[in-house]
C-alpha cells in the first residue's frame, strides 16, 4: 500500500511538473490561446472574433522574444498575400510578418524607432513599401532589409499622415499632410508636387476609390470628408499631359448631409469597400454612404453615443455587411450590415487600437492593442 501511494505520489508530481512546462513553453512563444485576459500588443482570431490567440512571437533566434508590449499605430495588408501583415508601431518602428502564427513578427531595418503612422505596400510589387514617419516618407525595394528617404518637409512639426498608392498606375503616389496638403509624385517618390491644400485643417487619411484610382476621398483632422478626381495616366514626353496629371477636378464638399449627424470630436477611421461603399467612423459614430458621399446613413449601435468610443473600424472587403470595430474594453461584429452586433470581452486589458479584416478570408481578423493611460 506505501508503495503504491509512493507511486501515485511520483506521478502526480511529474503531471504538475509537466503541465508547468508545457504553460511556460506556451507563454514563451507568445503565440497561446487565452482564456482570460492578458497584456499583449496583437491578437489573432481564425473565427471571426469569438476566440483570440496572442500573436506576438519574434522571428529571431535563440531565446524566444517578443513584441508583447509595443503599442499599436495602424495594422496593413500587402494587397497581394494575405498573411502578410505590417504593424505601424507608436515609437517603436515598422514591424511586418509573413505568417503572423508559424513564423512570427520581424523588424524592418533602416527605420528610425519612432512612430509609424502610416504604411503601404505597392499592389504589383511586394517587396517595394512605403512608410511615414514624423514630417518623412521612406520607401523600401528590397522587402524590408533597407529603407531610403523619398520625402522630407522642411517644417518639422508637419507630419505625413497618410500613404495612398494608385493601384492602375503604380508611379503615382499620393500623401497627406498634417499641414493640409495633398501631394502626389508620378515616379514613385522621386519627386513632389502638391495638388490640393485644405484651409486650416490637416489631412488624417487618404483612400482611392477601389472601383477607380482616379477618385480620391480626403478625410481630415477635423471630422470632414472631400472627394476630387485626377489623372492616373501620365506622358512625361507630353506637357499637356504632364501638368494634366497633377490638376484636380470636380473637388467635391461632402459635408453639408454631414451636418445633420452627430459625428463626435475625433475622426478614427474612413472604409471603402470593394462594392464602392463608404464608411466612416468618429469616436462615437459609424456612417455608411452607397453613392461615393452623396448620401449617408448612420449604423445603430449598442450603446449610447457618448459611450460608444469607437477606436478602430474594419470591413470585410468582398462582403460590406460585415462590420467590426473595437473600443477600449469591447470588440463588436455584424453580418448584417449594422441592423445586429455580436460583442466580445476583447482578449486583453489594453485598448482596442487597430483592427484588420482578411480580404480573402474574414473570419481571420487582427488586433492590435495599446496600453490605457
Amino acid at each position: 500500500m506505501k508503495q503504491t501511494a509512493k507511486l501515485k505520489k511520483i506521478a502526480l508530481t511529474v503531471l504538475i511538473v509537466t503541465t508547468s512546462l508545457l504553460l511556460s513553453a506556451c507563454s514563451l512563444t507568445g503565440n497561446s490561446t487565452l482564456d482570460a485576459g492578458i497584456d499583449s500588443s496583437v491578437f489573432f482570431s481564425s473565427d471571426g472574433g469569438n476566440v483570440w490567440r496572442e500573436a506576438t512571437a519574434l522571428a529571431t533566434p535563440g531565446e524566444p522574444k517578443s513584441i508583447k508590449n509595443l503599442d499599436v499605430n495602424r495594422l496593413t495588408f500587402d494587397p497581394q498575400d494575405n498573411q502578410a501583415v505590417y504593424l505601424a508601431s507608436r515609437n517603436e518602428g515598422l514591424y511586418y510578418t509573413y505568417d503572423i502564427l508559424a513564423e512570427g513578427w520581424q523588424k524592418a531595418k533602416g527605420l528610425p524607432a519612432e512612430t509609424v503612422n502610416d504604411v503601404q505596400v505597392d499592389y504589383r510589387n511586394k517587396c517595394l513599401i512605403y512608410a511615414a514617419i514624423g514630417n518623412r516618407l521612406y520607401k523600401s525595394v528590397d522587402c524590408n532589409r533597407s529603407f531610403s528617404q523619398i520625402y522630407f518637409d522642411n517644417n518639422t512639426t508637419v507630419t505625413v499622415n497618410s500613404i495612398a498608392l494608385d493601384f492602375y498606375n503604380p508611379q503615382n503616389i499620393y500623401i497627406g499632410t498634417s499641414r493640409g496638403e495633398v501631394i502626389k509624385s508620378i515616379d514613385q517618390g522621386e519627386s513632389w508636387r502638391t495638388i490640393h491644400r485644405l484651409e486650416n485643417e490637416g489631412i488624417s487619411q487618404l483612400i482611392l476609390s477601389p472601383q477607380d484610382s482616379r477618385l480620391i476621398f480626403v478625410a481630415s483632422t477635423a471630422n470632414k470628408i472631400f472627394s476630387f478626381n485626377v489623372s492616373s495616366i501620365i506622358d512625361s514626353n507630353d506637357p499637356i499631359s504632364l501638368e494634366r496629371s497633377f490638376s484636380v477636378s470636380n473637388f467635391t464638399d461632402l459635408n453639408p448631409v454631414l451636418k445633420d449627424y452627430d459625428l463626435g470630436r475625433t475622426f478614427r477611421d474612413f472604409v471603402i469597400s470593394s462594392d464602392g461603399k463608404l464608411f466612416i467612423a468618429t469616436n462615437q459614430a459609424i456612417l455608411r454612404s452607397p453613392d461615393n458621399g452623396i448620401t449617408w446613413e448612420k449604423l445603430a449601435l449598442i450603446p449610447t453615443e457618448k459611450d460608444a468610443v469607437i477606436n478602430s473600424l474594419a470591413v470585410d472587403a468582398n462582403n460590406s455587411n460585415n462590420i467590426f470595430y473595437v473600443t477600449n474594453t469591447t470588440f463588436f461584429r455584424s453580418t448584417d450590415g449594422g441592423v445586429t452586433w455580436v460583442t466580445r470581452k476583447l482578449p486583453t486589458s489594453r485598448a482596442g487600437s487597430a483592427l484588420l479584416v482578411d480580404f480573402k478570408n474574414p473570419n481571420n481578423l487582427y488586433l492590435g492593442t495599446v496600453k490605457l493611460k
